[in-house]
């Protein structure tokens, strides 16, 4: 029984057989405001060759109900050829075939196919629809596999009043119906996945891009109740500037007529390249005071979605083992777009990279899950838990070492005759790199087997000798440690623990001395290390620097160790370097090693203390909180714990008191208080601060911050459901409704962990932006003791939920609700008692594993905090 899935042989034998030409899709919404039984109408009519007469196949569709199914002008009885998510389609015709099929498809609250959702402040639905991975088929009939591209006419019946947006513009150049049907022009050959409508009272704003002879519409959409805060003049400089940069790097014209932006309330996810028609998580229309960083990474969002709009649409991945090349391209390109493109606000793009995304990287890699970045996708479940850090971000990573590699002007040469070659078409990874041999002269054939072939991270050391300050020699050794046990260290799928796998990197090597109290970069050599042991002669005779930096400008993925003698100046200088990204490497290093167990918590906290009050890069503050408070609650040693703990909080409350007034790292330092508070005293201070007893200058405590104080008074038992429910009444919108279950669930009571709980696992009723919600509240760091009773719940139920629920609810329940804070042998081995007994699904047994690899992970790192102590 395939279910919901498809495999891979599946989909080769279908693309072998048809070649899909065209949709005609009619959707009637007009119930959308009030649907009885949850339920739309949807007709489709595909036009598509088949190879062979008499061949079958079937097209996709998961609804609850199919009323017509009629191929080539018979009738086939919808009760005989519709199971399992498909419609059997037999003794097709040799060349043209016609199918028709009429169904009633389901809105859903899940945030998958057609997201229903009802604003509370003017109790309108606002409709979108998500289709990655294999959605589309929840909303019409469709051969739902990338390379089945065709043409899409989508005509949507909606209430009066509403506005429906598709990839396409209106035909005939409409601007509105006067009948209440909107009839789309037909768009370019697409995937099913980057097709969309979203449908709803819409608040919209338009402008234009002008380049190259030509005027390309734009808009930005959200909901009324959130117009008063849309930025939209700020949203199209940021996008303008990308199809500046885009349109120059890619010498392709923009694919399609138009381009919206349209920011849709519950979205699972960032945003969605739908072609021509980019859906983005509201939260990305800011209500309150955000730090830059938060403006930083909406603006590398909006720049992903556009480049995707070449590499993912105009030119698609032929299976969804070549995922990570479209991620890992539209990543890479916008991170490149904020460095490079004139007038960028954000030129120190890629020290936010190193910070963020390859500490990510580095977290996944190590995970028994890791897997080569070319992964193996056998089905869809396979890909529906792939969009992970290898996808991503180690992804975009090797990008960016393969750019220094064939050099930039090169790889957006070979970039620029991919386009052109498989424009509308569908590739694989073998597609670009030949097209990037041609302009570079390289051959990648052994860089693609040891980049994106294997698994697993290299550790670069230096080896340094030196006759007293003059270094005599200088070698870069590189090291391969063994995969996780059960890694797969090859796309063959080779288990491991082998040998990992040395390969060639392109880095550079600083030199740095302590000049007016700055780090400053006084060398710097560019050079290829291959092997176990590369010198660099270059550095033998010359006078010892104070640090010496390998992967300097982060050319390379690597994780990197500093020397003795360049870590003790580190430690008491961190703060000191005068640009942003070598901070960056040396703070991503400290926290490796922290989690490697190689430096103790509470010398990483101390290291951080130290350092901190000197970071002028808001988002590296940031991150550093983060950092912070994970170590604290995992790797921390419990005897010492309360100890750091208290240290921490202490320390955020006087950088609070100190930071510049009305600036974003007073904000950030305000968020990193409330989150850690903990004495009587420091939650007196967040009660007054909520309550505008106390003050503190500059700081305003606007709507989002003040659920960020009550949500630590919720979970410190200083706040209960009055306190909540009056808050609410103050913020009766989405927003303050994910608040207020967060909340609800955050508080310290064994009733209030059993509501939660119940709302979550014993009930399917909640929407999947307030599930996540009432998780992130449940699962509280100071609580470990009340929690621990559902450790054995959550494993009894796990895998009943996984097998009931559709895999974006599934997933944030096995993930967000699995017992990582029980930091104990004995959370061990339930796992591994469920994991043999329980016979789960790869999906499910993956993100499972990945789980209990945290707790040993955090044990091996207590452990080594104790010991600091002795």
């Amino acid at each position: 029984m395939p279910g919901t899935n498809l495999t891979r042989e599946e989909a080769q034998q279908r693309a072998r057989l048809l070649t899909t030409h065209g949709y005609e899709i009619e959707l009637d919404l007009s119930n959308a405001q009030e649907p009885e039984g949850g339920t739309f109408r949807s007709v489709t009519t595909v036009r598509f060759d088949a190879a062979e007469e008499g061949a079958s196949t079937f097209i996709d569709l998961v609804a609850p109900t199919v009323r017509e199914v009629v191929l080539n002008g018979t009738a086939l009885d919808p009760a005989e050829v519709f199971a399992d998510s498909r419609i059997a389609l037999p003794s097709l015709a040799a060349g043209p075939n016609e199918l028709r099929v009429v169904a009633d498809c389901a809105y859903t609250n899940t945030g998958e196919g057609l997201h229903r959702f009802v604003d509370p402040v003017d109790q309108q639905a606002y409709l979108y629809t998500q289709f990655e991975v294999p959605d589309a088929r929840r909303v019409f009939a469709c051969f739902e596999q990338p390379d089945l591209k065709g043409t899409f006419t989508f005509t949507v019946t909606a209430p009066e009043g509403w506005t429906v947006i598709s990839g396409a513009p209106l035909a005939d150049g409409a601007e509105k119906p006067a009948d209440g049907v909107w009839r789309f022009a037909p768009t370019p050959p697409l995937s099913t996945y980057v097709t969309a409508l979203i449908a709803g009272p819409y608040h919209s704003v338009h402008s234009s891009w002008e380049g190259e002879g030509r005027s390309v519409p734009l808009g930005v959409y959200c909901r009324p109740s959130l117009a008063e805060h849309l930025d939209a003049d700020a949203i199209f400089e940021v996008t303008r500037q990308g199809f500046d940069w885009f349109q120059e790097k890619f010498d392709y014209p923009y694919p399609f007529e138009k381009y919206d932006q349209l920011f849709v309330p519950e979205f699972n996810a960032g945003a969605m390249e739908n072609a021509g028609a980019v859906t983005i998580r509201d939260q990305y229309v800011f209500r309150s005071k955000v730090t830059d960083a938060a403006y930083e990474t909406r603006a590398e969002t909006i720049l992903h979605e556009l480049a995707h709009m070449w590499f993912g649409d105009l030119v698609t991945m032929e299976w969804w083992n070549d995922l990570w090349l479209n991620e890992s391209f539209a990543t890479y390109t916008s991170i490149a777009c904020q460095a490079h493109a004139p007038g960028s606000k954000w030129p120190h793009s890629w020290t936010t990279f190193a910070n963020s995304m390859k500490t990510w990287a580095y977290r996944q890699d190590q995970l028994p899950s890791t897997h080569p970045i070319m992964a193996e996708i056998r089905d869809l479940d396979d890909v529906l838990v792939n969009f992970d850090g290898i996808t991503y971000a180690k992804g975009a990573s090797v990008l960016k070492q393969l750019v220094a590699y064939v050099g930039m002007d090169e790889f957006f040469r070979g970039v620029q005759t991919y386009f052109k070659r498989h424009e509308w078409g569908n590739t694989r990874l073998s597609d670009l790199l030949g097209a990037l041999e041609e302009t570079s002269g390289r051959d990648l054939g052994a860089w693609s087997q040891a980049w994106l072939q294997t698994a697993g991270i290299n550790v670069l050391r230096p080896e340094i000798a030196g006759d007293g300050s003059t270094i005599t020699s200088f070698a870069v050794r590189q090291e391969a440690p063994a995969l996780p046990l059960g890694a797969k260290a090859s796309v063959s799928g080779e288990a491991g623990p082998p040998l990992g796998t040395l390969r060639p990197h392109r880095i550079a090597i600083g030199c740095y001395e302590l000049r007016e109290g700055k780090l400053v970069r006084t060398e710097r050599i560019e050079l290829d290390i291959d092997g176990e042991l590369t010198e660099v002669p270059q550095l033998a005779g010359r006078e010892r620097p104070a640090v010496i930096l390998l992967n300097d400008d982060d050319l390379s993925y690597a994780k990197v160790r500093l020397d003795p003698e360049s870590l003790a100046v580190v430690t008491q200088h961190l703060g000191d370097f005068a640009e942003s990204l070598p901070r960056a490497l040396c703070w991503a290093s400290a926290w490796d090693m922290t989690r490697d167990g190689e430096l103790a918590t509470r010398d990483y906290l101390e290291l951080v203390l130290s350092g901190i009050g000197k970071e002028s890069d808001i988002g590296v503050v940031q991150s550093l909180h983060r950092q912070v408070k994970l170590a604290l609650a995992l790797y921390a040693a419990p005897s010492w714990r309360e100890l750091g703990l208290a240290r921490w909080s202490e320390a955020a409350l006087e950088h609070l008191r100190t930071a510049e007034p009305g600036s974003d790292h007073q904000l950030a330092w305000a968020r990193a208080f409330a989150a850690t508070a903990r004495t009587e005293p420091q939650l007196d201070l967040v009660q007054g601060l909520l309550d505008g007893t106390e003050t503190i200058e500059g700081l305003v405590v606007d709507t989002e911050l003040r659920w960020t104080l009550l949500g630590r008074l919720a979970a410190t038992g200083r706040a209960d459901e009055p306190e909540i429910a009056a808050e609410l009444e103050r913020d009766r919108t989405s927003a303050g409704e994910r608040h207020a279950a967060t909340a609800r669930a955050a508080r310290p009571t064994e009733e209030a962990k059993a509501e939660a709980w119940a709302s979550v696992v014993e009930s399917d009723k909640l929407p999947n932006a307030q599930q996540e919600a009432v998780i992130g509240g449940f699962v509280q760091t100071d609580q470990q003791e009340l929690l621990a009773p559902y450790t054995a719940k959550y494993f009894a139920a796990v895998k009943d939920v996984w097998e009931s629920r559709s895999h974006e609810m599934a997933q944030q329940i096995a993930v967000g609700l699995y017992p990582a804070l029980q930091i104990s042998r004995e959370t061990l081995d339930a796992t591994d008692a469920w994991l043999e007994s329980a016979e789960p699904s790869p999906a499910l047994r993956r993100l499972v594993t990945e789980s209990r690899a945290g707790v040993e992970r955090a044990l091996k790192a207590q452990a080594a905090d104790a010991a600091a102590a002795v």
